[in-house]
């Protein structure tokens, strides 16, 4: 059925695309003949390119796991206040991300900050591709503003860490022995009403081999808890062993930035300026809040084809002449 569905998107977006180029020929036809159709012209030509740049989008979607969903973990860096509400602002980005793609999010943990923010944030993106389009998202991302916790209203710098694994599918094989793991269980915090704050219904497990901790405490059930703490300690055992193939074989481009506080992969300016630029592809975008609504649609494209072909945003305009 998983099959069958995206041969039907492809012939559904072959069929867009044709549907689109008969339009255009018809238009210029009537250009030609001297109807004044610029402006439709105009508008079926940005239609046109949005439909090639998400065509060639899905073309760049290779590598292992891609077409999975998606655990997404957020974690604010030192900072405080400060990098916890940053933290909180990314989760509400990718949240907007996930309603205006149709991927259905399910928020898994969410441990509030001291004052504001969040300390931590886990939660799936379900849906075809989640994992591929959300790679871009591996790493530090920084934040320069005139901070709303500051009465002298002095500009800060905040940063917090985003890290991505593909949803493993039951048929894997990912071996969790019952005596390698501590499961603790514990009252939930936050909101959630009296039977979640209550009882011992979240769950933590810590995967003694690896160091792995997983939590759940969003569900009122410490069963389902455990059933999502579980995904999550699967998905992040699955990517434990790809990174060490990957490390061992070589694989990791030295190109690429490790992911630390030292080495932001995007920073979003909102003063004294607004821009948002990523270090890797060098694109920069002006429409700071259209970005932090969700729309990343450009910034995944341009990270796609930087992987793909090593070319950055910035590429074009060194070729051309003084």
């Amino acid at each position: 059925m998983q099959d069958r569905k995206r041969l039907e998107e492809a012939l559904r977006e072959e069929t867009g695309v044709a549907t689109l180029t008969s339009d255009l020929d018809t238009l210029f036809e009537l250009a030609h003949e001297g109807e004044d159709v610029a402006a439709d012209i105009e508008r079926e030509l940005k239609s046109f390119a949005s439909r090639l740049d998400s065509l060639e989008t899905g073309m760049l979607l290779t590598g292992d796991n891609v077409a999975k969903s998606a655990i997404m973990t957020i974690h604010p860096g030192a900072g405080g206040t400060e990098s916890q509400d940053w933290a909180e602002m990314l989760l509400r980005m990718y949240l907007r991300w996930c309603e205006r793609n149709g991927f259905e999010s399910v928020l898994t943990d969410r441990l509030e900050g001291e004052g504001a923010g969040i300390k931590s944030a886990t939660f799936e993106i379900n849906g075809e591709n989640a994992y591929g389009l959300l790679q871009s998202e591996i790493g530090v991302h920084r934040l320069v503003r005139i901070s709303p916790f500051d009465s002298n209203a002095r500009r800060h710098t905040s940063f917090a860490s985003v890290f991505v694994y593909p949803q493993v599918d039951e048929d894997v094989n990912i071996e969790i022995r019952p005596e390698d793991l501590r499961i603790d269980v514990f009252r939930a915090s936050g909101a959630g009403g009296q039977h979640v704050n209550r009882t011992e219904s979240a769950v933590r497990f810590t995967h003694l081999p690896t160091g792995i901790v997983v939590q759940c405490q969003n569900e009122r059930s410490q069963h389902k808890n455990r059933a999502a703490a579980m995904k999550q300690l699967r998905a992040r055992l699955f990517e434990h062993e790809m990174e060490k193939k990957r490390v061992e074989e070589r694989k990791l481009e030295d190109t690429k930035l490790e992911i630390n506080f030292g080495s932001q992969i995007r920073s979003y300016v909102l003063a004294p300026y607004r821009l948002i630029k990523d270090h890797r592809t060098k694109l920069a975008v002006g429409d700071v809040d259209r970005v932090l609504d969700g729309d990343l649609e450009s910034l995944i494209h341009a990270w796609l084809v930087w992987r793909k072909t090593g070319r950055t945003a910035g590429d074009a305009k060194e070729e051309l002449p003084d």
